[in-house]
């Protein structure tokens, strides 16, 4: 077997080689013609097929490809003269593999690997392949198989690897772990360990089994030295020492590497929590999120005597007073807050002192109080001081300002004030004339200290840039408790001035995005949102700063290519990650396989990659509702809804992960479906940062019936239009019988669908009667108000295929049922309409609810329509023979013909209201925009910030520096106003564009009934 020197796949490699330079020069057209050249020649040749099958998927032709490779694989079975080396295998592999077909590149290796047994190649590509599979446990035995042949480390690893993969992500036993350290014990006894990774691999295979003084013993020994870096080998020795409880020594250990990295904050925890003997941080194993580790723990110190407490205590101070002294560089921040540590740990086990931890927190902020990160460093120990206590607390830092210092460093302290007052939440508790002055003296320091920013570049953090966002979150403030608007876009102003000075700032452009979105402007929220020109991973965790907003807004296209995106980043890592895995292996990074693999689990269990596959689907439905044979094209690529609805049937929705990072949301809007400006406000209602972890839980919770009842939609479209299709008029056309087994599928998900909804089916019905009737509000639905009328329509589409719903004081049930939806989709939709402002004045509001209406509910319901009209014109657009006046005079045309009119009058409605706010002149609507906000001399309420920014942009300061002075020119608060007003238009525009076709639509009914 193999290829002799000089041969490729069997061929001379003079003859491939000219194909290969056309495929990575990306002239496909001319290695086809090469390709065919050389299978003229070459007819049987495995490798020359599959060369050409590669070529033809690169083409964009899948279909052809896959064919030409099934040949070459065929070949490969079939002749057994043909060659079967490594090249014309990994060439076969990577066209299945991009043809989505692994399990067919894996049997021609497992082929090969069969009838060459002992071939290292060949095995490494068959261990490949497994890996692509995420196939463990034949990884494993892949592995030992080559280890056996060669006896090499780097195979027994790979196995070991595999076992480790069984236990932390399969269904593997601990059992196995034993298997995996014996397999390891028999190679040191024989051959030792030769590489960093492979001690690492033998320590955490005995710290999985908690055997920590077998893996002390083994780190101790002669393995030990494998780890060059003596800091490193130290900290692993005192965390397996913490495991074993011998908190005596490993106190020792972690002495010696704070002597060495005295800002190690991670290790002075480990340190302290050794030495007062607190197993919190090592009972419950390794730390979750190594890339973050806590700054703190619970501790436990109850069961030390006082004397003793006080003994170990007394120690960690002195060793810190230590630490402080030796430090000679101002950027070391942990001997200080390790002082702090020291005093809330006494706190704790009943000896704190308040005015010790005011005196340590004091000298801290005159030490680093003008650095960004000292509100953050300082958190956990405010938690301890009282309100009264917090207050008293600003006061004397407050005094403490050196005014005389370095400009720079006065400023960062003034910044960590007005932390420390957000932290606080005492902005919220203050008068709204001393908030405004708070928002003004913020923008005053700012305008004030650009100077301090003349010669940096533009890419660099500007100084004071902070104090911005800080004054815009202060006008928010002032926006809900007055619901004075002129608040919220005097906080747009800022912003927008803060970017044109520097077009960088990433805060700014989250604020930007999220209060355009509240004023309906999505289109600018979208514009700003690409700017911040979020990649890769960022993807996942940014994300839902746009996307909720995008999925209820009527910019289809934008939204298409928003989830087009995103969906492409994560299917391509989702496919690559097993590239990573390999090579990781290849290069003998042990760990990071681990790594790699469960972050390729926790991205395939995300709760936003499943739910933005389910819209991106759910978004071409909507687009396609007016025309039904469209709609089903779609729902037949779906397998008519099938493929979504197993993403909620099978295990894989239970363990939903949540990546997003919540931290970098405003303060008002701490998740996407809770915003604070939405509603009145409550001294005391809005939740801080200590509560934010319970609002995630409530989220996580709902999350996974959200997605069980969106994934339900494409299925229940599709078996609505095909119960609609069976009426009665219809078997009395063509004599066909309905569609019974379509009817009972489409009550069990109904019934699957209320239990979403957390009702069971027969109570669901009682709550839809009631709205119908109007014994009930349909506001008691809240958030879930659509999801209702969705049930309502799917409701009325099932009863029309099997006539099993009884309902009283009517007299007939396909009259009721029709009822039901129409009373509700009109009912809701001109309550919600009546309660609408002009939208140029009221942000939030609810166009986003009735564009959920018209194109949820309203188009599946005209979907059952087209359904039926098309169901009584048996012959495509033909009227039966009996005549229109027979038609007219049925039950079904009666309803239909109702429901088509009460639909019709519902969308021009909207449509009319829409016309209005979009008619309006421009001039008229800047004025209302801007008219209180620029008042001359104001001394009170909105502008008093914008005054300040607009003479600083009109007068110029020769200080600031030609860039920024230049930069200023271009700020003008008329086109950011003008851009608001366009971009609402743009969106009411889009959403008349699509009541439009359902006009059209509704009126072809019409016509042809």
């Amino acid at each position: 077997m193999g290829s002799k020197f000089g041969m490729a796949g069997g061929i001379p490699e003079r003859r491939v080689r000219p194909i290969w330079d056309a495929v990575d020069s990306r002239q496909f057209k001319a290695a086809l013609k090469l390709s065919t050249a050389l299978l003229a020649k070459y007819p049987n040749s495995p490798y020359a097929l599959a060369l050409k099958a590669l070529i033809l998927e690169r083409m964009g032709k899948p279909d052809e490809a896959l064919s030409i490779c099934l040949n070459a694989r065929e070949q490969l079975y079939s002749d057994e003269a043909a060659p079967i080396d490594d090249l014309t295998l990994s060439t076969i592999q990577i066209v299945f593999q991009r043809l989505d077909r692994l399990d067919l590149a894996t049997s021609c290796y497992e082929y090969a690997c069969g009838k060459f047994p002992n071939n290292l190649e060949l095995m490494m590509g068959l261990f490949n392949c497994y890996v692509r599979e995420y196939s463990f446990v034949k990884q494993q035995q892949t592995a030992i198989k080559m280890y056996k042949v060669v006896g090499e480390e780097r195979f027994l690893l790979w196995a070991v690897c595999s076992i480790q993969l069984q236990v932390s992500c399969g269904d593997g036993g601990e059992k196995l772990l034993v298997l995996a350290e014996g397999l390891l014990k028999k190679h040191v006894a024989s051959h030792s360990l030769h590489e960093p990774e492979a001690l690492l691999v033998y320590i955490s295979i005995l710290e999985q089994q908690a055997k920590y003084g077998a893996a002390i013993e083994v780190l101790s020994g002669k393995l030990g030295s494998l780890i060059a870096i003596e800091v490193d080998r130290l900290r692993m020795q005192g965390r397996l020492l913490a495991r074993a409880c011998d908190y005596a020594a490993a106190a020792e250990i972690f002495q010696k590497v704070l002597e060495s990295c005295p800002d190690d904050w991670e290790c002075f925890l480990n340190y302290l929590g050794c030495l007062l003997e607190d197993d919190s941080s090592w009972c419950g194993g390794t730390i979750k999120d190594q890339i973050r580790p806590p700054k703190f723990m619970d501790c436990k110190l109850s069961h030390l005597t006082d004397e003793v407490f006080d003994s170990r205590v007394s120690k960690a101070s002195c060793f810190v007073q230590n630490l402080q002294e030796e430090a000679n560089n101002d950027s070391i921040r942990c001997p200080y807050l390790a002082t702090l540590e020291i005093e809330r740990r006494k706190h704790l086990y009943g000896k704190g002192d308040v005015v010790k931890i005011k005196e340590a927190l004091l000298n801290y902020f005159c030490r680093f109080g003008h650095l960004p990160c000292f509100t953050s460093d300082v958190e956990m120990f405010l938690e301890l001081l009282t309100d009264d206590e917090r207050v008293e607390f600003l006061e004397k830092i407050r005094r403490s300002c050196d005014s005389s210092s370095v400009p720079v460093k006065a400023l960062g302290q003034s910044i960590s004030i007005f932390k420390l007052q957000e932290l606080f939440g005492t902005m919220f508790k203050l008068p709204i004339g001393v908030l405004e002055e708070t928002a003004v003296q913020m923008t005053k320091m700012y305008c004030k200290n650009l100077q301090l920013s003349r010669d940096l570049d533009p890419q660099e953090n500007m100084h004071g840039e902070e104090l911005l966002s800080m004054a815009c979150n202060v006008l928010v403030q002032l926006f809900w408790r007055t619901r004075n608007i002129d608040y919220l876009l005097e906080s747009i102003m800022v912003l927008e001035f803060g970017l044109t000075i520097r077009r960088y700032v990433w805060q700014y452009k989250v604020l930007l995005v999220h209060l355009y979105s509240l004023l309906n402007a999505l289109p600018l929220a979208y514009e700003w949102y690409k700017s911040l020109e979020i990649k890769n991973i960022l993807l996942e965790t940014i994300s839902h700063h746009i996307l909720p907003q995008m999925l209820m807004s009527p910019l289809w296209v934008d939204l298409a290519d928003l989830l087009k995106d995103y969906l492409k980043f994560m299917d391509d890592h989702l496919r690559e990650s097993a590239d990573l895995t390999f090579l990781a292996y290849r290069h003998r990074n042990y760990s990071k396989v681990i790594e790699f693999v469960l972050f390729k689990e926790r991205l395939e269990h995300s709760n936003q990659y499943l739910l933005a596959r389910l819209e991106a689907h759910i978004l071409q439905l909507k687009q396609k509702s007016h025309n039904i044979e469209e709609e089903e094209c779609i729902l037949e690529s779906l397998s008519s809804g099938v493929r979504l609805l197993e993403l909620s049937t099978n295990d894989g929705c239970k363990p939903l992960t949540f990546n997003e990072d919540m931290q970098s949301r405003p303060w008002w809007t701490p998740s996407p479906d809770k915003n604070y400006l939405l509603g009145p406000y409550e001294e005391g209602s809005f939740c801080h940062q200590n509560d934010l972890q319970l609002l995630t839980k409530e989220k996580e919770a709902d999350a996974c019936k959200i997605f069980e009842r969106r994934s339900l939609l494409p299925r229940m479209i599709h078996l609505s239009i095909q119960c609609a299709s069976s009426l009665k008029e219809n078997v009395e056309a063509n004599g066909s019988m309905p569609d019974n087994k379509s009817s009972a599928e489409l009550k069990s998900l109904l019934e699957r669908y209320a239990k979403s909804l957390g009702f069971l089916f027969s109570d669901a019905l009682e709550e839809i009667f009631a709205i119908a009737e109007g014994q009930q509000s349909f506001e008691v639905f809240n958030l879930e108000m659509v999801d209702w009328m969705n049930f309502a329509v799917f409701l009325n589409a099932w009863n029309l295929g099997s006539h099993e719903l009884e309902l009283p004081d009517r007299e007939g049930c396909l009259l009721d049922s029709w009822h039901i939806v129409d009373s509700m989709i009109e009912r809701i939709t001109l309550e919600k309409l009546r309660s609408l402002q002009p939208i140029i004045r009221s942000p939030g509001g609810d166009l986003s609810v009735l564009l959920q209406i018209v194109t949820e509910p309203l188009a599946w319901h005209s979907l059952v329509v087209q359904s039926c009209v098309r169901s009584m014109l048996p012959s495509g657009r033909r009227k039966k023979k009996s005549g229109p006046a027979d038609q007219s005079s049925s039950s079904l045309s009666r309803v239909v013909r109702g429901s088509i009119q009460s639909m019709h009058g519902v969308i021009e409605e909207v449509s009319k209201w829409l016309r209005e706010q979009i008619m309006r002149p421009e001039d008229e609507n800047l004025d209302t925009l801007l008219s209180s906000l620029r008042r001359e001399g104001l001394n009170e309420g909105p502008g008093q910030v914008l005054q300040i920014l607009e003479a600083l942009a009109s007068t110029g300061d020769p200080g600031i520096g030609n860039r920024i002075s230049q930069a200023l020119q271009s700020w003008n608060t008329i086109e950011v106003a003008r851009k608001i007003l366009v971009s609402q238009s743009s969106v009411l525009s889009e959403f008349l564009q699509i009541c439009e076709s359902k006009l059209k639509l509704l009126q072809a009914l019409k016509q042809q009934l």
